[in-house]
């Protein structure tokens, strides 16, 4: 039975921008996936200090960015688990549901692989899916092997993809539709339709 290659991209997206876009589409490309998909979090272990937008809010806006590209589709995996979110319980369940022909491919930057040993269970993680590590901008020189004295073994577990380096943030969107700027070129244009007729972020640019 062919191998049904799915890659996996999970945020909190708030919001989901032309940066992400860009990614899972090199990614897709690149590694010959069948699709990406778009998984955002509903309460991020990580962030669970800051305040982040409702769930349907962040996950209509990603519905509505990857509606014209057939290879990318969003799961509510996360938003529909109650609690924090962990990457390792996601790959399990994605897996149970596409059965065992899928190989999953967990799409994350690079920077975040400095946290890898904090993650729930990164052992069994890294066993389970093929791990692919893009460099952002400003966190390209991190060394893999860095992990082994953590995770032996680790950097032989994931694979290291060059993106094109397309400096957007969130953070960096909240703050210019909190000034009243600007956030064309930045996000879809349904995304920038759905934050103006919701009012989203106007209170004040949040911190990631």
């Amino acid at each position: 039975m062919a191998e049904y290659k799915v890659g996996v991209l999970g945020g909190t997206f708030d919001p989901v921008h032309l940066g992400h876009l860009i990614v899972a589409e090199d990614v897709r490309q690149k590694i010959g996936l069948e699709e990406v998909l778009f998984i955002p979090a509903g309460q991020p272990w990580l962030k669970g200090e800051k305040s982040i937008s409702a769930a349907e809010h962040r996950l209509e806006m990603v519905i509505q960015a990857t509606a014209s590209n057939p290879y990318l589709n969003v799961s509510t995996i996360e938003i529909e688990r109650p609690g924090p979110t962990y990457s390792v319980d996601t790959i399990i369940e994605l897996k149970a549901g596409l059965g065992a022909g899928a190989k999953l491919f967990l799409i994350t930057g690079l920077d975040s692989l400095g946290e890898l040993h904090l993650w729930k269970n990164p052992r069994r993680l890294i066993d389970i899916c093929q791990v692919v590590a893009i460099a952002r901008p400003g966190h390209n020189k991190f060394d893999l092997r860095s992990l082994e004295s953590v995770i032996p073994g680790a950097s032989e577990r994931i694979m290291k993809i060059e993106v094109p380096q397309i400096d957007i943030s969130a953070t960096e969107i909240r703050r210019r539709v909190a000034l009243g700027l600007s956030i064309r070129y930045l996000v879809p244009e349904a995304v920038e339709e759905y934050i103006a007729a919701h009012n989203l972020y106007v209170q004040g640019g949040r911190e990631e």
